[in-house]
């Protein structure tokens, strides 16, 4: 009888290559400022996490699945006249900033041709949701109570 492979502990992310950019900061300010301009596109990158909202307008790319999917990305940013992607998960620590450098390799691998440029949202979204009044106001599908267990993080 054939044995099963032990399961993989690598992390989802070894079976790419690492991010040679580091995408700037945003602001969650000035994300806000620029909520539903045409400018800005945030992209949430949450998978089995998104629960309790998302900020409004975002689109959720899960990460693990993103490095296949940056050049459908940057060719929907490109044909909406998008200038700023700004990358999101619980707290922009890991795979907001993993995926907002894949997209700025991308653009660099682009030969600089691009107007668009990569950002990682500040603080993530529980940064956003702690940071309460009209933040709150912006996102769809708010749940308080989820968002109790990461009060203050």
């Amino acid at each position: 009888m054939a044995q099963e492979a032990p399961p993989s502990t690598a992390p989802w992310h070894a079976a790419f290559p690492s991010p040679q950019h580091t995408a700037p900061l945003v602001t969650r300010e000035d994300a806000l400022a620029e909520l539903g301009s045409g400018r800005l596109l945030l992209v949430d990158v949450r998978r089995t996490d998104y629960e309790g909202g998302t900020i409004k307008g975002s689109l959720n790319l899960p990460a693990h699945s993103f490095y296949l999917n940056r050049a459908a990305l940057y060719d929907l940013c490109t044909r909406a006249g998008v200038k700023d992607v700004a990358f999101y998960c619980g707290s922009s620590n890991g795979r907001g900033p993993r995926c907002s450098g894949w997209f700025a390799d991308f653009i660099s691998e682009k030969g600089g041709e691009s107007s668009i440029r990569a950002l990682t949202l500040d603080g993530g979204i529980k940064g956003w949701v702690n940071a309460g009044g009209k933040f709150l106001e912006s996102m769809e599908g708010f749940e308080p109570e989820y968002w109790k267990q990461f009060a203050q993080e």
